[in-house]
């Protein structure tokens, strides 16, 4: 069979929490934290995911891995739906599809040496025999920038860097194809950072992995990424390709975000746009188009119709009623 272009394709993606309440602990309502997402990532490309905390990045990628059973929508991963797998496929599926998490060390055991804490899960899936687990594990960490003899040191013995390192080489020892990268600096000093930026990018060459990469550092995105979605309350506003969105962000919340990102150059004068208002809730959000009440340029339109996806060129799409006519 012919390889897919796309690894993963997600259709109408939704993940609604029930809110609990009253005498009986009832349902009273639903908090809507994906709410109709739909994209596709091409093999060995990475998606950046951008957006405000609690707009929905985290749980859209742990719902793809099945780590949350979703309310609705298709996620096919090399052209199989994942929510259709049972418990025995969805565990072979593991090894192809891996998550780093945000905090380093709240996602490590702290009662086990780093060499069982990478080497577990390889260990249970029979990633390699048993005769050559031991050089497969140093393989793994050296590849990850980590030394041999750190197998038997246990995770507060490390820095952050080192720590996330330990967690990329955890999830690489599953040989993945796909891996969620759920903000995986953002915990670290910018030097660091850098460090970890490249490591991920080398690795991806190597190996050709494919990356949903989730983060609200905009200038880490725009580094990474090859394509880029943002997000809004639950929602996919703008998606395309990296060049094209930062230097054409259509959106006005895309705008918005992106006239935060701090130029190098101090002689480069940017306007600022500052959002008004807070963030609607995920249990009661706006009618129409969800970003209306914080939008300056609203149209009556925007209160009581939401907008659909429309493609601006080059696979450049976007949701907002200023391009209904384009």
């Amino acid at each position: 069979m012919a390889e897919m272009d796309n690894i993963l394709e997600v259709s109408h993606l939704k993940k609604y929490f029930p809110i609990k309440g009253g005498f009986f602990g009832g349902v009273t309502g639903q908090v809507k934290a994906v709410d109709d997402v739909s994209f596709s990532i091409k093999r060995g490309t990475t998606m950046g995911l951008v957006g405000e905390s609690g707009c929905g990045k985290s749980t859209t990628g742990r719902t793809i891995l099945r780590l949350l059973e979703k309310t609705d929508g298709t996620i096919l991963f090399n052209g199989e739906d994942v929510n259709k797998k049972d418990k025995k496929e969805l565990q072979e599926l593991r090894t192809k599809m891996q998550i780093i998490f945000q905090d380093p060390y709240s996602s490590l055991s702290p009662r086990l040496p780093v060499g069982e804490i990478i080497g577990e899960a390889a260990r249970e899936h029979k990633i390699v025999p048993d005769s050559e687990y031991e050089d497969y594990l140093s393989e793994i960490m050296k590849e990850c920038g980590l030394q041999e003899y750190y197998k038997d040191r246990y995770p507060h013995e490390f820095s952050g860097g080192q720590r996330q390192r330990i967690c990329i080489a955890r999830a690489l020892a599953l040989n993945p194809e796909f891996v969620v990268c759920d903000e995986p600096v953002s915990a670290l000093d910018v030097s660091i950072q850098a460090q970890i930026i490249n490591l991920l990018k080398k690795l991806q060459q190597e190996r050709k992995l494919t990356y949903l990469f989730i983060s609200h550092d905009l200038s880490v995105v725009e580094h990474i990424s090859d394509t880029v979605g943002v997000m809004y309350l639950g929602s996919l506003v703008e998606t395309g390709k990296t060049e094209d969105i930062f230097a054409n962000p259509l959106h006005p919340y895309t705008k918005a975000l992106f006239s935060a990102i701090p130029m190098p150059d101090p002689d480069i004068k940017k306007e600022r746009i500052l959002l008004q208002g807070d963030i609607p809730s995920p249990a009661n959000p706006p009618a129409g188009c969800k970003f209306h009440t914080r939008c300056a340029q609203c149209m009556e339109i925007c209160k009581s119709q939401a907008p659909v996806k429309k493609d601006m060129g080059n696979g450049h799409c976007v949701c907002c009623h200023l391009y209904d006519d384009k």
